[in-house]
């Protein structure tokens, strides 16, 4: 992990355009690079995101100025402000390989984790074998010269160990920290909450039929 650069302290706004770039050209390749107006969407999901925010686009704009200044990204495309386009360079400023970029990159959107967590939440990132590959990840990550994660004390209570990134940003305190973790993991409160939403567009259209039937 030895690296010539130093480890950059970044802001809230400044973590999360660089995470939502990090999480976007793994997701959803063919919308990356990406313009201002899909980093102003990617950084205001209300999914996969602690804390949920709600940025506009000179808060994203100031960020993408502040991390082109450090190296962090580039322009991929020329022509006037409404079409330059956006990408992350981290993987080129540093020396990471994809498996620690998608752990650092969860880190960054969703706060501190388990490695648990972090093997539930990565499937679109990187797919992982076990949790013990995740483990092997953060060791590496946690140690050398320059880590980029570290480990958070256990609170009591606490049955597994949480992460966080050494980028800046909220410091996750051990006070910030939920007593308990939410025995869901976030994919699947998700997906019941995508089946939820769909289930009721169904009665919906079950009841307007009635309705349009009984007239």
């Amino acid at each position: 992990m030895d690296s010539t650069h130093t480890l950059p302290q970044l802001d809230d706004a400044e973590l999360r355009v660089l995470g939502s770039m990090m999480e976007k050209s793994r997701t959803t390749p063919d919308y990356y690079p990406m313009t201002v107006n899909s980093l102003v969407a990617a950084c205001n999901q209300k999914t996969s995101r602690k804390p949920v925010v709600s940025y506009d686009d000179e808060t994203v704009v100031n960020a993408l100025n502040t991390l082109k200044r450090r190296g962090l990204i580039s322009t991929a495309t020329g022509g006037t402000d409404r079409v330059v386009k956006y990408k992350h360079n981290f993987a080129i400023v540093f020396p990471v390989i994809p498996s620690e970029v998608a752990i650092i990159c969860l880190l960054i959107l969703r706060g501190p984790q388990t490695p648990g967590e972090l093997n539930t939440n990565s499937g679109r990132l990187y797919e992982f074998e076990s949790i013990e590959d995740v483990q092997e990840v953060l060791d590496k990550l946690s140690s050398g010269d320059m880590p980029y994660v570290k480990q958070l004390p256990r609170r009591p209570g606490q049955k597994e160990v949480r992460y966080v990134h050494l980028l800046g940003g909220t410091d996750w305190s051990d006070e910030s920290l939920p007593t308990e973790s939410s025995p869901k993991s976030s994919s699947e409160l998700e997906a019941r909450l995508t089946k939820v939403e769909t289930e009721l567009a169904e009665l919906k259209e079950a009841f307007d039929k009635l309705m349009k039937e009984l007239s």
